[in-house]
C-alpha cells in the first residue's frame, strides 16, 4: 500500500511535468517521526491518554505533519503551481497512506494483545 502511494505521488509530478507536488511526499517521511523519536517506534501512545511534555509533543507533531501533507497541495493549487488532476491525485495518494497507516496501527495494537 505505500509502495502504491508513492507511485501516485510519482505519477501526480510525471503526468502534469510539474515536480511540485512532490513537497507532500517530504511529509510523509516527517510523520512517523514523532512516534520513532518520542513513542520508542510504537504507535500505542497515540491512543493514550497518559500526558507528559514528550508525549503531547508528539501527538501535537504527528497532527501537524498530517495536517501539512494534506495542506501543501491545496496551498500549490491554490498559488496556481499544480493542476487540479494533480492535487486529486495527491489526495488519493495522502488516503492510501493514511490507511497504511492504520493498518500498521491496528498490526501493532493486535501484537501487544499476545
Amino acid at each position: 500500500m505505500f509502495s502504491s502511494s508513492i507511485l501516485l505521488q510519482i505519477l501526480a509530478c510525471a503526468i502534469y511535468s510539474n515536480w511540485w507536488p512532490m513537497l507532500s511526499a517530504l511529509m510523509y517521511v516527517v510523520v512517523p517521526m514523532p512516534c520513532m523519536f518520542f513513542g520508542g517506534g510504537s504507535t500505542q501512545f497515540l491512543i493514550s491518554r497518559d500526558g507528559g511534555g514528550w508525549i503531547d509533543a508528539a501527538k501535537f507533531l504527528t497532527g501537524a505533519s498530517t495536517v501539512g501533507s494534506l495542506a501543501i497541495p491545496i496551498i500549490l493549487r491554490h498559488a496556481g503551481m499544480i493542476e487540479t488532476g494533480a492535487m486529486l491525485i495527491e489526495f488519493t495518494s495522502f488516503f492510501i497512506f493514511i490507511c497504511t497507516v492504520m493498518c500498521f496501527h491496528r498490526a501493532s495494537l493486535d501484537d501487544d494483545d499476545w
